[in-house]
């Protein structure tokens, strides 16, 4: 399609999360998820990556929650998915600094996975692949 942009192979994907609190957001997801940040322009608007993940965090004041419409208020079911290493260490090092979790820790065929909440109650997945994450790559699997 002449002149749409469209994301690139080798750009990052996107996702917007809106948040209360810009700072609170950049600093939840860089202390404890591993994130850096790539930009701040809080108090309206941050982004900060993780890998091919760029995490937009939008404050109250930025266009994007802006754009919002009213009677959509609150996170959805959607959530972002982090693989991790070692679930186990993860969960007990974020319950360790007294983080809670949004769903008990659920084991299936393609994994285990436990669900976290950030500030603002967006949803963030931790999964652990049953075979690391070279099984992600290697075979098509239904979590």
């Amino acid at each position: 399609m002449k002149g749409s942009t469209v994301t690139a192979p080798d750009q990052y994907a996107s996702v917007r999360y809106l948040v209360d609190d810009v700072q609170a957001a950049i600093d939840f997801y860089t202390t404890h998820l591993g994130f850096d940040l790539n930009m701040s322009a809080a108090p309206a608007f941050a982004d900060v990556l993780r890998g091919p993940l760029r995490l937009l965090l939008s404050g109250p004041t930025s266009s994007g929650a802006r754009a919002t419409p009213d009677d959509a208020h609150g996170p959805g079911r959607n959530r972002i998915h982090l693989i991790v290493d070692d679930l186990d260490a993860d969960i007990a090092r974020l319950r360790g600094i007294g983080l809670d979790f949004r769903s008990d820790l659920i084991t299936g065929p393609g994994g285990r996975q436990i669900l976290l909440a950030d500030p603002d109650g967006n949803l963030i997945e931790l999964f652990q692949p049953a075979h690391g994450p070279d099984a992600l790559r290697t075979s098509a699997r239904v979590e």
